[in-house]
C-alpha cells in the first residue's frame, strides 16, 4: 500500500485537490472541497489537510480544533477512484493522531444520513452514534481514552 499522509495544501496543489470528488451518488453526503477550503478561512479553529497517497493527492479533510477540548471532523471525502484502498483509514489514524496531540478525550463527526452514507465506514473504524443531531446531521463520536 502507499504511503499516506496528510499535506498541507499549497498555491502548487490546490488544483489538483479542487479537483477531487466523489462518487455522484455520494455528493449529496459532503460540501465540495472548494467550499469546504473557503468556508476554513473563516473559522480561526479549522484545521484542513490534503490526503496524499504517496504523491498523489486523493482525499481532503477538514477539522474543527479547539484543544485540548474538542476535535470534529467536519469534512472527509476520498476521491471516487481512490476509494476501497485503505486510503480512508489511513487518514483517519493520522486523524486519531493529531486529536490525540491535541489532548482531547473523544473526536467527533457527523454525517447526513442515506443509503449512500459513510456510516458504515465510520462504524468499521470504532466511532459510535451519539444519538445526538446536529442541523440534519448524525453525530458520532470515537473515544481516544
Amino acid at each position: 500500500m502507499a504511503s499516506v499522509e496528510l499535506r498541507e495544501i499549497t498555491q502548487d496543489s490546490l488544483r489538483a485537490v479542487l479537483d477531487l470528488a466523489v462518487e455522484p451518488e455520494q455528493e449529496p453526503y459532503v460540501a465540495t472541497n472548494a467550499r469546504s477550503i473557503a468556508e476554513a478561512h473563516f473559522e480561526p479553529r479549522s484545521w484542513f489537510r490534503a490526503i496524499y497517497a504517496d504523491d498523489d493527492p486523493v482525499g481532503f479533510v477538514m477539522a474543527f480544533r479547539d484543544p485540548p477540548k474538542e476535535f470534529w471532523v467536519w469534512r472527509f471525502m476520498i476521491d471516487a477512484g481512490r476509494q476501497g484502498k485503505g486510503y480512508g483509514r489511513r487518514a483517519l489514524e493520522l486523524l486519531v493522531g493529531e486529536a490525540r496531540q491535541d489532548g482531547v478525550k473523544e473526536m467527533k463527526l457527523s454525517y447526513h444520513p442515506g443509503e449512500h452514507s459513510p456510516h458504515a465506514f465510520y462504524t468499521r473504524f470504532g466511532f459510535v452514534d451519539t444519538g445526538d443531531v446536529e442541523e440534519g446531521e448524525i453525530v458520532m463520536r470515537l473515544s481516544l481514552e
